[in-house]
This record gives C-alpha cells, sequence and structure tokens, in this order.
C-alpha cells in the first residue's frame, strides 16, 4: 500500500515526497527525493523513513517546532550573512 500524502518542490527537477508505504512488511511514513530529469526519473536515495512504531514520536517533535522557531532561525541566516564584492 502505497499512499502519496504531499509533495514540496525543491529545485527544478526535484520534489520531496511524503508517502506511507509499505517496505518489508511494515507500515511507515517516508520523505525521499524524487528527480524528473533526462538522464533520471524516479526516487534517489536521499531521504529517510519513519516507521509506524516510532510515527507518534516524530509527529509530537514536529508538532513542537513553532512557526516562531523557524522565523527567528531564518532571520539570523540572513544576519550572518556576508555581502561580498561585485568583481
Amino acid at each position: 500500500m502505497e499512499k502519496d500524502l504531499g509533495k514540496i518542490r525543491k529545485n527544478d527537477t526535484t520534489e520531496i515526497v511524503v508517502r506511507i508505504d509499505d517496505f518489508g512488511g511494515r507500515k511507515g511514513l517516508t520523505i525521499r527525493e524524487f528527480v524528473t530529469s533526462e538522464r533520471y526519473t524516479g526516487f534517489t536515495k536521499q531521504g529517510v523513513r519513519i516507521s509506524a512504531a516510532d510515527f507518534k514520536k516524530f509527529k509530537h517533535m514536529i508538532d513542537s517546532i513553532s512557526e516562531e522557531d523557524l522565523k527567528e532561525e531564518e532571520a539570523s541566516k540572513e544576519n550572518t550573512q556576508e555581502e561580498l564584492p561585485d568583481y
């Protein structure tokens, strides 16, 4: 059983796919990169699989992140970026 939950575009040729699947007889959540290019179309080795047994712990971790946490991180990255001179 495979059920795609959603996709996030990473760049022109790559999407991050979140899906529930059954691998080796065990259900879980898989987050992997999917590439569409002239040379190759399909899933890459890049990704992670969360077993159904660990999903509750994973969901708790994700739910503990607030939008404020992410905004602060983005703001600090912007402040630490050094401007390089044009040559």
